[in-house]
């Protein structure tokens, strides 16, 4: 497993499938273990994560990793990437041509991983796996069964970190609060995988 994603990141090390090549300081494609029961794919990654060359690094790292601290899981266990590899300008979403150039990565990670649970973290996460289902607002903290694509995974999609910091309220029913449902949900069906 080890070795099969060291070929898949030396691969990634080197594209020069898409234009964002140009501008990276580092491929940014995953940290966490490479046999976890969940992985977490994100949209993309942000100043922070192209300059340290990890995902989740910045300060939606940090809340994301004090939300699974919450139910007392941590992102050792965890594996976790993002639907691209290199940043995009000014942290805009990724274009269709980005997510098409770097799906062949992700969809190795999750052939070689073949996790339990698939989070899907954002709207652009959530398109790149499921389609259009609907916007996150509506379909997050619902399971999603998984097809041959992932393995059968389940899935659920979750509100990216990002966009919990720009809505701090823990008021019943804002971002926050939601989060905190499904994170205990997510920490219920890992537990129950034995």
């Amino acid at each position: 497993m080890y070795e099969e994603l060291e070929i898949t990141h030396n691969q990634c090390l080197t594209c020069t499938k898409c234009p964002l090549h140009k501008s990276r300081h580092h491929v940014v494609f995953s940290d966490g273990v490479p046999n976890p029961k969940i992985m977490l794919i994100g949209e993309a990654p942000g100043y922070n994560e192209d300059i340290q060359g990890k995902p989740f690094v910045g300060k939606a790292g940090q809340l994301l990793d004090k939300i699974f601290a919450s139910v007392g899981l941590s992102r050792n266990e965890i594996y976790i990437c993002n639907t691209i590899k290199c940043r995009p300008p000014e942290n805009r979403n990724p274009l269709p041509e980005e997510k098409e150039a770097c799906w062949e990565y992700l969809k190795e990670q999750i052939d070689i991983i073949q996790p339990k649970i698939i989070l899907l973290c954002g709207n652009v996460a959530v398109q790149s796996i499921l389609g259009n289902v609907g916007g996150i607002t509506k379909i997050r903290g619902k399971w999603f069964d998984g097809d041959e694509k992932v393995h059968g995974a389940k899935l659920m999609p979750i509100f990216h970190p990002s966009y919990l910091l720009r809505n701090d309220s823990r008021e019943k029913g804002s971002p926050k609060w939601l989060m905190w449902q499904d994170i205990q949900e997510i920490k219920r069906v890992y537990e129950s995988l034995g």
